[in-house]
């Protein structure tokens, strides 16, 4: 195994593994007998075509950040750029923002305030009724719930609570990824299912639609993601303001040197399960999390370069 192999094993594919480390306190190491990092492996390989309407890629610049980049989300006004930094135990992940200067150019504005915690918070989203939601691990250990949520102004996220029937209430069950929808009618999240020692075992998403305060899960949640979930750990969906778009991280498995990619799942019918599932060609390398802007014009992902995680945007 490489260096560069290693350095990605060590640094990169274990980064969802990492949550339920912070939670438990300890570091999951890559349990990759072949190293990390290269090829994507054939498993990944189960989209028919290549979808390249997404085109030039470019890095985001963020004035007055120099840090890792994670998990981004743009608004649905197109304002704010929502991310955190790295996920790992032995940094203290936090939730940031920076408002808009063009598609690739954001400035800084600091830690969200109302949100961070000394646990992990990560993973934000934004809805159109300024409903902010993310994933922290501050209460798992007696709650076995990770997602939360709260009132999004100018000055910072207020009323901050678990967000109610999403988690599974079960040890080593983890939902690490969420996005709210633009109209804060269904949460779309992910399953995780940890082992004892903290690996990532599965992961397949799922959706819930509002009931009250909190969402119940849909009960035809595996038949609508069927052909999202069909092979591989899927995790970070993203879904389009219409609801027919859902863009979402696979990774074939935690071994054999298989690396994430960007996918894409399109229906006619917001009632209708997915299918035409295709890797996203313009997003290449070690790439994660997308995040469609309101208009569907701009994605934005996070990509693992030289050591660092940093923010990139693609357009069609």
């Amino acid at each position: 195994m490489g260096s560069e192999s290693m350095r990605q094993c060590r640094e990169s594919a274990a980064s969802r593994r990492r949550l339920l480390a912070a939670v438990l306190g300890a570091a999951v190491s890559c349990a990759v007998a072949g190293g990390c990092g290269g090829s994507v492996a054939a498993g990944d390989a189960a989209a028919s075509t290549d979808y390249a309407e997404f085109s030039g890629a470019v890095p985001v610049t963020i004035t007055g950040y120099t840090g890792d980049a994670m998990e981004p989300f743009i608004s649905k006004d197109g304002r704010y750029l929502f991310f955190n930094n790295r996920n790992d135990p032995a940094v203290d992940t936090n939730i940031f923002y920076a408002s808009r200067i063009d598609d690739a150019t954001f400035r800084f504005l600091g830690a969200v305030p109302g949100v961070n915690s000394p646990s992990l918070d990560a993973v934000p989203s934004l809805d159109l009724l300024g409903n902010f939601y993310f994933v922290s691990t501050r209460s798992y250990t007696t709650t076995l719930a990770t997602i939360y949520s709260g009132a999004f102004s100018a000055t910072g996220v207020t009323d901050v609570a678990l967000v109610t029937g999403v988690s599974r209430d079960t040890p080593g069950a983890v939902n690490f990824d969420a996005e709210i929808s633009a109209d804060g009618e269904t949460l779309w999240f992910d399953d995780g299912e940890f082992s004892a020692n903290g690996a990532l075992e599965a992961a397949s998403i799922a959706v819930g639609r509002r009931d009250g305060l909190g969402f119940a899960r849909e009960a035809d949640s595996a038949t609508q993601l069927a052909a999202v979930n069909s092979s591989g750990l899927n995790y970070a969906p993203s879904i389009s303001v219409d609801g027919l778009e859902l863009f979402f991280t696979r990774v074939a498995a935690l071994s054999g040197g298989a690396q994430p990619a960007i996918y894409r799942a399109t229906r006619a019918d917001p009632a209708a399960p997915f299918s035409g599932v295709q890797r996203v060609s313009a997003a290449t390398g070690f790439v994660e999390a997308p995040s469609l802007s309101a208009d569907g014009r701009v994605m934005y992902f996070h990509k693992l370069e030289g050591g660092r995680y940093v923010i990139y945007c693609a357009r069609r």
